[in-house]
């Protein structure tokens, strides 16, 4: 029955997609004498935690039932009181634990206040789904860099565009309305100047039904300041900022045009003469930014899988071929030498949408 409730609370958390971040997705069940009671689930970033909500959507007493709870409960004040301490008020005899807190400054903590105070803590149940639902927040909190997702395109033959750099559309509508969703999951979205010049993306989130998505943040790496001031980006009527990623190369002029237009300028150090992808990604996790949705051309997706910046892979796949030797791939660049020293990747996962497939998979670390 353990099993049953903590698949429960996995649900329940993944309502809080897109808008706890840069905390975690969390959900709670309480459960007496065989029935649920009681329900919740993170809901919004500064909003009550899973198991507050959970509490006041109790139906009775909560005294001696048993809580389900994906993530440990926090024994810290932040925006909102420990869970942990609430946990103990309410008279909870038992504690079902996804997984423990991996913040290295906290971990542990909630598991030995509820511990402590009689109640008895099993933890460990589901918790490889529970931690893949939460990678972002596990990378952001035990780096404070951002969880980087590389999204690519491609047809069947392995290109991104045409030769003549046609690419509307290599993939169905339903593949498109999944990045659309990526993009409401993560904090940023991340292109490279070929794209804005070639495409003159929005890069915004666009649902279906959905009037309270969320844009991402629009990084856009420019390492000489060439973005046009009329580019669909700095002209947006949008919540979220543009950032504008450059080096020493921009002019003063350009810098002051595009802060008046609301943009914001970070200038990072050059290396190989391109943006430092490392350092700008430190900088973004000083910020609060803890995901990124990596959809630039192929340049950049070298760029950023060489200097190790990318967790995760993300490529579409559309059965359709067009050929052609100047037909740009999904990683351009310098590209590997020998293949003995190729990006490798590992714990991959396949999915259809209608005819396209997505392969889903993660960069290997080391060898």
């Amino acid at each position: 029955m353990d099993l049953k409730y903590m698949k429960r609370a996995l649900e329940l958390s993944k309502r809080g997609m897109g808008y706890t971040k840069p905390n975690p997705l969390v959900g709670a069940v309480i459960v007496k004498e065989g029935k649920v009671i009681g329900e919740g689930y993170h809901a919004f970033y500064g909003g009550p935690h899973a198991e507050i909500n959970a509490f006041k959507h109790a139906k009775e007493d909560v005294k001696g039932a048993t809580m389900y709870v994906t993530l440990e409960p926090c024994s810290h004040y932040g925006k909102t009181p420990p869970c942990a301490n609430a946990i103990v008020e309410k008279g909870i005899s038992r504690v079902i634990i996804g997984m423990k807190d991996p913040n290295p400054l906290v971990a542990g903590r909630g598991i030995e206040i509820l511990k402590s105070n009689g109640i008895e803590v099993i933890t460990g149940v589901i918790e490889d789904e529970v931690k893949k639902l939460n990678e972002i927040f596990i990378k952001y909190i035990t780096t404070k860099t951002p969880f980087c997702l590389l999204k690519t395109a491609m047809t069947l033959d392995g290109k991104i565009a045409t030769a003549t750099g046609d690419s509307k559309w290599i993939t169905n509508e339903m593949s498109r309305e999944y990045v659309h969703k990526l993009r409401h999951r993560v904090s940023a979205i991340m292109v490279g100047i070929g794209t804005v010049l070639t495409d003159n993306p929005l890069l915004t989130t666009r649902l279906p039904n959905r009037e309270d998505a969320v844009d991402p943040v629009r990084i856009i790496v420019d390492t000489g300041g060439r973005i046009p001031l009329e580019s669909k980006v700095l002209n947006l009527d949008s919540k979220s900022r543009t950032i504008i990623a450059t080096t020493e190369k921009i002019t003063k002029g350009k810098f002051e045009a595009l802060k008046e237009k609301g943009a914001e300028v970070l200038v990072a150090p050059l290396k190989e003469d391109k943006v430092d992808l490392a350092y700008l990604m430190k900088i973004l996790g000083q910020k609060g930014i803890d995901s990124i949705l990596l959809e630039g051309g192929s340049t950049l997706n070298y760029s950023a899988l060489n200097e190790g910046i990318v967790d995760k892979v993300v490529a579409f796949i559309a059965p359709k071929m067009v050929g052609g030797h100047h037909a740009k791939t999904p990683v351009g660049g310098e590209g590997k030498k020998y293949i003995r020293d190729a990006f490798l990747l590992e714990n991959l996962n396949l999915f259809r949408f209608d005819e396209d497939i997505m392969v889903e998979a993660y960069i290997r670390r080391g060898k």
